[in-house]
């Protein structure tokens, strides 16, 4: 009986529980508590304005996820989304923090835009050419961040915040410039990439296909990072680059890949959003969903299953963000204000990871 595993030996832990299974708990616990607390602080600031937190609470839900108007809306603005969290959750595995995913987004719209205007044929075959042409941009755009990082040291992290800053500017260049559509007189944008060219919706839902391909390229990245010998070497670089370059590992292509797929999925997003939304490129396209998708994958702790679900948590709190002006009379900032607060508590749960001692593994 002495060699059996006792409860008093891992204090509050649970003995049976795998190592394994401890930190995808762990995984869990602190992103949930994260949000929580950053709930809790928002209905305070709500509250401290002279209005009914709960009542708060209860339009965020009613927002986002009562009905299947609720719902669409939600997955609508969650498909965006998912596409800019790769683009930071991809470099992340090799030890990279990237958060110009919004560039990318914006250079993949304008670049999409543009496709019609020179490709001519069925709506299916223009509508690939697009999608190839914001891959391109986006994932060359923060490759370059990558490039940066590894030949040069530069920080990525700034310089891919820059770059997105750059790209903004050089898609309203473009677009008040050489390639505005004369037709645009308030707004300046791209001529329209036309009706046959849209993307339609997912049977049965009024939601556009942007979601699928979000899904899909979430599905397949997780494979390539957590069962392919590319994505055990990019794990191992990014925990540790000298016992990457000791191994024998290409350091530099392992960084460059994921920031050139991370950035292609946010370029992605970009040619959703004009051949799903907007049908050209314009300032609209400048919409955050870029900085929200940083948000996400910091929540969803990287991982490329789990940025799905918290993507659709965070686009239902947008969705909710007109209804709370509507009701309460909260400020369009309201939403970006939570999200704020969401980021601040993630970035400093992280400090407690490993801490708990449920969470520790057996024999610690």
């Amino acid at each position: 009986m002495s060699g059996a595993p006792s409860a008093a030996a891992g204090g509050a832990s649970l003995p049976l529980m795998s190592d394994a299974t401890r930190r995808a708990l762990e995984g869990v616990f602190w992103p949930v508590v994260s949000l929580a607390a950053a709930m809790v602080v928002f209905g305070l600031f709500v509250a401290v304005t002279g209005r009914d937190a709960f009542e708060m609470y209860g339009l965020i839900y009613m927002g986002a996820f009562s009905d299947a108007f609720a719902w669409q809306n939600t997955l609508q603005r969650a498909a965006p989304l998912i596409l800019t969290a790769l683009a930071v959750a991809l470099p992340a595995q090799a030890g990279m923090t990237i958060i110009g995913g919004e560039g990318a987004l914006v250079l993949g719209g304008l670049a999409a835009a543009i496709v019609p205007s020179f490709v001519s044929g069925p709506p299916l075959l223009v509508q690939a050419v697009m999608a190839l042409a914001a891959m391109l941009a986006g994932g060359a755009w923060i490759g370059l961040s990558g490039f940066l990082r590894h030949y040069r040291g530069v920080n990525e992290t700034i310089a891919s915040l820059l770059l997105a800053y750059i790209a903004i500017a050089l898609m309203n260049h473009f677009v008040e410039g050489v390639l505005r559509d004369p037709a645009s007189l308030n707004k300046p944008s791209t001529k329209p990439i036309g009706e046959a060219n849209m993307l339609g919706n997912l049977p049965g839902i009024d939601v556009h296909v942007g979601l699928a391909f979000g899904v899909v390229l979430c599905l397949v990245f997780y494979v390539v990072v957590r069962h392919t010998g590319l994505g055990f070497a990019t794990r191992i670089a990014g925990g540790n680059v000298r016992a990457a370059r000791l191994a024998g590992l290409p350091v530099g292509l392992l960084i460059l890949w994921t920031c050139v797929a991370g950035g292609a999925a946010a370029g992605l997003a970009g040619m959703v959003e004009v051949a799903a939304v907007l049908g050209s490129a314009n300032a609209t396209l400048v919409s955050g969903y870029g900085y929200a998708g940083i948000l996400v994958s910091f929540i969803a702790r990287h991982n490329p299953l789990a940025i799905m679900p918290v993507a659709i948590l965070i686009g239902g709190i947008g969705a909710a963000g007109s209804l709370l002006q509507r009701r309460m009379g909260l400020p369009d900032a309201a939403m970006l204000v939570l999200q704020g607060t969401a980021f601040m508590f993630i970035l400093g749960m992280e400090t407690m990871t490993g801490r708990l001692k449920f969470f520790q593994p057996r024999g610690h």
